[in-house]
C-alpha cells in the first residue's frame, strides 16, 4: 500500500512527463480501439467509458503542486490524449473524419477538468469534505463496474479485468488519498457496500439480448405451428411469438451468452432447417447451413 500511496502523491510530475504521458495514453487507447480482436474486451473499455481516465485524473491531481497546477495539468493531459485517440483512428474507421463527432462528449469533460482539477486538489487536505470531493468519482467508477459486470455475465470470462479494476479502484482511492484512519475505514466500507450491492443486482439480473431473428422460411411466413430451438441451450432460448404491431409471427430470441450455435427450425410439414448462428451482445448473424 505504501508504494501505491507514493504513486498518488510521490511522483515528480513535470510538464514534460505529463505531455509524454498524454501522448502515450492516446496512442495506446487508439490501438485498443482499432484492433478488432479487442472488441468486446476489457482493453476496449478504456476507449468508451471513464473508469481508467478517472484513475489517471486522480493520479495527476495528487501529484500536482497547487490547485492551478492540478487544473492546468488535467486539462492539458486530456486536451492532448483524447483528440489523439480519434485522430489515429481516422484512417482505420469507415467514418473517416466524421469520427470526430463523438469527440464532443470527451471535449466537454476536458473543459470540466479545469474546475474538477482545481477543486480535486483539496483532496490532499485529508479532510471529510475532501472525501466528498472524491465520492462522485467513486460513484462514476461504480456505474462502470455495474456496466462491465453486466457485460461479463454475457461474455464470461471477458470483461473480468475491467470489472476487477473498478473494484480495486473503488477500494484503493480512500486508502491511498487520505491518511485519516476514519476516512479510510468509512470510505472503504462505502465502496464495499456499493460493490456488494451492484454485484448482487447484476447477478440476479444478468445480461439478456432479446430480439426477433426470423420472419420466414424459404420465403414462407412463419406460423404458430413452426417449432424452433437452439442446438445448445446455454446460449439462450428461442420461441415463436405473434407481434401485434406488424400482424406476423416471428422467431423471438433471448440470448444469454455470446458465441456460435445453431438455430433449428421445424416446419409444420416436419421439414428440418438448420442455420449457423453467431451471437454478440447487441447483434447476431444467421446463415442457412
Amino acid at each position: 500500500m505504501e508504494k501505491l500511496k507514493k504513486l498518488f502523491g510521490g511522483v515528480d510530475l513535470t510538464w514534460k512527463k505529463l505531455i509524454l504521458f498524454a501522448i502515450a495514453s492516446g496512442i495506446i487507447t487508439a490501438i485498443f480501439a482499432i484492433l478488432p480482436q479487442l472488441k468486446y474486451t476489457s482493453f476496449n473499455a478504456i476507449t468508451t467509458t471513464m473508469e481508467v481516465w478517472i484513475f489517471i485524473g486522480i493520479f495527476i491531481i495528487m501529484n500536482s503542486k497547487s490547485n492551478m497546477d492540478s487544473a492546468l495539468k488535467c486539462f492539458v493531459f486530456f486536451l492532448i490524449s483524447q483528440p489523439l485517440v480519434y485522430l489515429l483512428q481516422v484512417p482505420f474507421s469507415y467514418l473517416g473524419w466524421e469520427l470526430f463527432q463523438y469527440y464532443k462528449y470527451w471535449f466537454i469533460w476536458t473543459v470540466l477538468c479545469l474546475p474538477m482539477g482545481y477543486i480535486g486538489y483539496y483532496m490532499k487536505k485529508d479532510t471529510w469534505w475532501g472525501y466528498l470531493i472524491l465520492f462522485p468519482m467513486i460513484l462514476l467508477t461504480a456505474i462502470g463496474y455495474r456496466t462491465y459486470l453486466y457485460y461479463f455475465t454475457f461474455y464470461c470470462p471477458k470483461y473480468i479485468l475491467i470489472s476487477l479494476f473498478c473494484i480495486g479502484a473503488m477500494i484503493l482511492y480512500p486508502n491511498v488519498i487520505f491518511n485519516n484512519k476514519k476516512i479510510k475505514i468509512v470510505g472503504s466500507i462505502i465502496s464495499i457496500l456499493l460493490i456488494v450491492g451492484i454485484t448482487i443486482l447484476v447477478l440476479l439480473n444478468p445480461c439478456v439480448y432479446s430480439t426477433e431473428i426470423m420472419a420466414n422460411v424459404d420465403g414462407n411466413p412463419i406460423t404458430k405451428d413452426y417449432k424452433v430451438s437452439l442446438k445448445d441451450s446455454k446460449y439462450g432460448t428461442v420461441s415463436i411469438q405473434y407481434i401485434d404491431s406488424i400482424d406476423l409471427y416471428l422467431v423471438h430470441a433471448d440470448f444469454k451468452k455470446n458465441g456460435d450455435t445453431e438455430l433449428i427450425v421445424e416446419t409444420p410439414e416436419g421439414k428440418i432447417k438448420e442455420y449457423n448462428l453467431h451471437i454478440e451482445m447487441d447483434t447476431y448473424t444467421l446463415e442457412e447451413k
